[in-house]
């Protein structure tokens, strides 16, 4: 079994490589944007099926929500031209594509949990991006896996955990957004997810192919989170005092993109499918929190 990671030193590619180098039954192909740019057509072409892995695992994604309502180009030809090419090159070789989407392709105006079957209503350039990235990706390859995800963080790159905990050392008191709400999600368990549904691949399981989508419990507002950040932060020791947090609407705190006010996906699908359950992000904080400062 072979298997593409593209965008491999991003969030949850560089935890996809961490868990594919303790394997021995799989050939891995780690690409980054400068191995592979995925909005070149003929790159993407030819890299694909010179390497003729069995799954590609879409991890290259345009990521800048804010900066993409000005960059609306390059947010398009990341998040849309490059899963269409990579789709149509999977087609091709008969690999099966597994690719990352985001709650952004929803409105947030839901009441309760996003299902797959609900309708998509992105309302920023990032969030339309990523939905023609999907659509692509299920008019071109017939053998595809989309998992959509939210409120990623790790101990890579920039991301809310991260932000929060190099705030604490700079302020006593902070304003958060308290009247967004959505599971937060480690990029190890995402990526732990998607290895899961690439062995049933392997294994020549019955597979269902579509829309997926998958993220972590419980639901809070990003108030919550950095609440609960702070919780673990301190109890291990890690920041000496808590900042002073205040809930604030989200008027308050502007941004060139809108936020969905409701991302909380549904992941019952995923379970009864795969067995995968909800990243319980409240217990990675707990056991290694200490990797995100610095």
């Amino acid at each position: 079994m072979k298997i593409l990671v593209t965008g491999c030193n991003g969030q949850v590619g560089r935890s996809l490589t961490r868990l594919l180098a303790q394997r021995d039954a799989m050939v891995v192909i780690a690409a980054d944007r400068d191995t592979l740019d995925i909005t070149d057509n003929s790159a993407v072409a030819a890299f694909i099926l010179a390497n003729a892995p069995d799954i590609i695992i879409n991890a290259a994604a345009y990521t800048a929500v804010d900066k993409a309502e000005d960059e609306v180009e390059l947010a398009f030809a990341i998040n849309s031209d490059g899963p269409k090419f990579i789709a149509l090159a999977a087609q091709q070789i008969g690999a099966t594509l597994l690719h990352i989407s985001t709650d952004y392709v929803f409105a947030g105006d839901k009441q309760g949990l996003y299902q797959e079957s609900d309708s998509p209503a992105p309302q920023s350039v990032y969030g339309e991006s990523k939905l023609a990235g999907e659509r692509a990706v299920m008019q071109l390859c017939d053998k595809h896996i989309i998992m959509r995800t939210a409120w990623v963080f790790s101990e890579h790159g920039n991301n809310f955990v991260k932000t929060m905990l190099r705030l604490a050392d700079m302020r006593d008191s902070l304003s958060i957004v308290g009247d967004q709400f959505g599971g937060p999600t480690y990029a190890g368990d995402i990526a732990s997810a998607l290895l899961t549904i690439a062995d049933a691949i392997a294994t020549q399981e019955p597979i269902e192919y579509g829309v997926y989508h998958y993220s972590g419990l419980p639901h809070v507002s990003w108030y919550e989170f950095a609440d609960a950040i702070f919780d673990i932060a301190v109890n291990e020791s890690l920041i000496s005092n808590k900042p002073k947090l205040t809930p604030i609407p989200t008027q308050e705190y502007p941004t060139p993109a809108k936020r969905p006010v409701n991302s909380m996906l549904d992941t019952a699908k995923i379970t009864q499918h795969f067995g995968i359950e909800a990243s319980d992000w409240k217990q990675v904080l707990n056991t290694n929190i200490h990797a995100y400062k610095g």
